[in-house]
C-alpha cells in the first residue's frame, strides 16, 4: 500500500498530491453560527498533512477555513517544506476594477496569513456579465506582482475556458465536479485539456458520500440535513433517479470486491485514470470522520478494460447531466443545495439598462456604452412591442479590446454572452430568440462558430444565416446579430 498519496507537477514549482483535502465541510460544520475552534482546525489538518495529504483547498466561502488553514500555515513558518493552501474567490457580478480585484485577493492573503496565495481559483456566476475578464486580467498582474502563484477556475465549461485561455490568461486547473454520476469533465472539456494543458481538479467525485457501500441496496433517501449530500442528490435524480444510480453502485461494487477495495476506491481511480485529471478533492472532516487509509488505496490498483466495460454498461441506463461543466450554477436544473443560488446570491445583475426611447411609442433601447453608439447613432439592441433585434455584435470588451483575437470559436462564444445579456436586459429569453446571422472573415472558419452557436441554441434552433463578409474590420473574426420574438 502507498505510504502517501501519489503527486503530480500543476505548474512549475507547484508538486501538488493527487488527493487534495477540500474543506468545504467547515462550513456545514458552521451553519449554526458557531465557529469552529481556530486551533484545534489546525491541529487535525496538521494530522492530514503529516500523512501527506499536505494540499488543501478552500474557498471565501467555506466559513472559516481560510482562517484554520492559516494556523496550520503559520506552525510551518521557517520550515523548508509547509502545506499548500489553494482557495477560490467568489465574487457577486458587478464591475471588475483593479480595486475590487485587489481587495479580493488581498483578504485571500490576510485570512491565510500568507504573502502570496499558492493557487488563487476564480469562480462567476454567469458569463452574460462580461466583468469576469477583467477580474482574470487583474489577476494576472497580481500573479506578476508577486501576491499569487498560480491561477486557476473554478466551474468554467469548455467554452469559456476557451476564451479565457485565448485572451492570454496563464490558466493552470479548472476545478469541476467529476464523477461516476456526473461525466460532463470527460468531454469537451478533457479535449481542451489536452489541447491546453490545463489540468481538472475533480470535485464531487463520491457525490458527498453517495458512492459508498452504506448506499448499495439502501431505500432512496428523504429527509436529507447534509449540504453536500442533499446537492448530490440533486445530480442522482437528474442523472436517472435511485434505481440507475443503483446500477452504478452495482457494478463499482463488483469491481471494489475483484480488486479488494472500496467503492469509494473505485469512484476516485475511475476519475484519475482521466489523463485531464491531476487530482481529486476529497472532503476533510476535522477529525469526525476521516478515511485517509481507505483513500490510499487509490494507489494500489488500476481500473482495467473489464472494469471500464461494466461501469459503461451502468452508464448506459442513466441520463447524462445536462449541458457542460458549471452550468448546474447558471442554468436550470439548479443543481445546488437549495436547487437555486438563493444561498449564494439575493440577485444576478444584468450589465446592460433598458431605457426607454424619447418619443417612440412601446420602443426600449440598451446600449454597450461605447463611445461609437452616440456618434454612429445606434443601439447594442432594441425592442419595438415584442420584438428585440440585436445589432451586429463582435468580441469587443471594454468598448475598444477585441477578446481573443485569432480565434473565432472564442470569439463567437463571448458575442453570444453579450447577446444574450442585451435580450435579457429588453425581457426576453434565449428561448425567444428566432433568427441569427453570422458573418465570418475566413469561411473555412465555419465550423468553431457553428459549434459556439450549437452550445447556446441546439434546442432552440432559430433560423439562421452564415455569410463569409471577409473584411471584418481589425482583429474580429465573427460578427453576429440576433432577432427574439418575446410571447404574451
Amino acid at each position: 500500500m502507498s505510504r502517501t498519496p501519489d503527486r503530480i507537477r500543476l505548474a512549475d514549482g507547484l508538486d501538488i498530491s493527487r488527493l487534495v483535502c477540500g474543506l468545504w465541510q467547515v462550513a456545514d460544520l458552521e451553519k449554526d453560527g458557531t465557529t469552529l475552534d481556530p486551533e484545534k482546525g489546525a491541529d487535525a489538518l496538521d494530522a492530514y498533512a503529516r500523512a501527506g495529504f499536505d494540499t488543501f483547498d478552500m474557498a471565501d466561502h467555506y466559513g472559516s477555513a481560510e482562517l484554520i488553514t492559516g494556523r496550520l500555515l503559520a506552525r510551518s513558518k521557517g520550515k523548508p517544506a509547509r502545506p499548500l493552501a489553494f482557495t477560490k474567490w467568489c465574487p457577486e457580478p458587478g464591475p471588475m476594477t483593479a480595486e475590487i480585484v485587489r481587495k479580493g485577493v488581498q483578504e485571500r492573503l490576510d485570512r491565510l496569513g500568507v504573502d502570496k496565495v499558492d493557487l488563487l481559483q476564480f469562480h462567476w456566476w454567469t458569463f452574460e456579465h462580461p466583468a469576469w475578464l477583467d477580474a482574470l486580467h487583474e489577476m494576472k498582474r497580481l500573479k506578476e506582482e508577486g501576491l499569487i502563484g498560480q491561477i486557476g477556475v473554478t466551474n468554467f465549461d469548455s467554452a469559456h475556458l476557451r476564451v479565457a485561455i485565448a485572451d492570454g490568461i496563464p490558466l493552470v486547473s479548472n476545478q469541476v465536479s467529476f464523477s461516476l454520476v456526473d461525466r460532463r469533465a470527460a468531454g469537451d472539456l478533457s479535449a481542451l485539456c489536452a489541447e491546453t494543458g490545463v489540468r481538472l481538479l475533480a470535485y464531487g467525485t463520491l457525490c458527498g458520500g453517495f458512492l459508498s457501500e452504506k448506499w448499495v441496496g439502501k431505500p432512496e433517501p428523504t429527509d436529507i440535513a447534509d449540504w453536500s449530500r442533499m446537492k448530490y442528490k440533486r445530480f442522482i435524480d437528474v442523472a436517472g433517479g435511485w434505481t440507475a444510480f443503483q446500477g452504478i453502485l452495482r457494478a463499482a461494487g463488483e469491481i471494489a470486491k475483484k480488486h479488494g477495495v472500496s467503492i469509494s476506491n473505485v469512484a476516485s481511480r475511475w476519475v484519475l485514470q482521466h489523463p485531464a485529471v491531476a487530482a481529486t478533492i476529497v472532503g476533510a472532516r476535522l477529525g469526525e470522520s476521516e478515511h485517509r487509509d481507505d483513500n490510499l488505496k487509490v494507489f494500489d490498483f488500476a481500473l482495467d478494460a473489464e472494469d471500464l466495460a461494466r461501469l459503461d454498461a451502468a452508464f448506459a441506463v442513466t441520463k447524462p447531466i445536462p449541458g457542460d461543466c458549471g452550468d448546474e450554477y447558471r442554468k436550470p436544473p439548479y443543481l445546488t443545495a437549495s436547487g437555486d443560488l438563493s444561498h449564494h446570491l439575493d440577485a444576478i445583475p444584468s450589465v446592460f439598462k433598458a431605457a426607454p426611447v424619447p418619443g417612440a411609442r412601446e420602443r426600449q433601447r440598451v446600449s454597450s456604452g461605447s463611445v461609437w453608439e452616440p456618434i454612429a447613432g445606434y443601439s447594442r439592441a432594441v425592442r419595438v412591442k415584442d420584438t428585440i433585434r440585436v445589432s451586429g455584435t463582435t468580441a469587443t470588451h471594454g468598448g475598444d479590446r477585441c477578446v481573443a483575437p485569432g480565434d473565432p470559436g472564442a470569439q463567437a462564444t463571448y458575442i453570444l454572452d453579450k447577446i444574450l445579456a442585451s435580450i435579457s436586459a429588453l425581457g426576453g429569453r434565449a428561448e425567444d430568440v428566432v433568427r441569427t446571422r453570422i458573418y465570418l472573415r475566413d469561411a473555412s472558419q465555419w465550423e468553431p462558430v457553428s459549434r459556439a452557436h450549437g452550445r447556446v441554441f441546439g434546442e432552440i434552433m432559430p433560423a439562421n444565416t452564415m455569410i463569409a463578409a471577409g473584411g471584418l474590420i481589425g482583429d474580429y473574426e465573427v460578427e453576429i446579430e440576433a432577432e427574439a420574438v418575446v410571447p404574451d
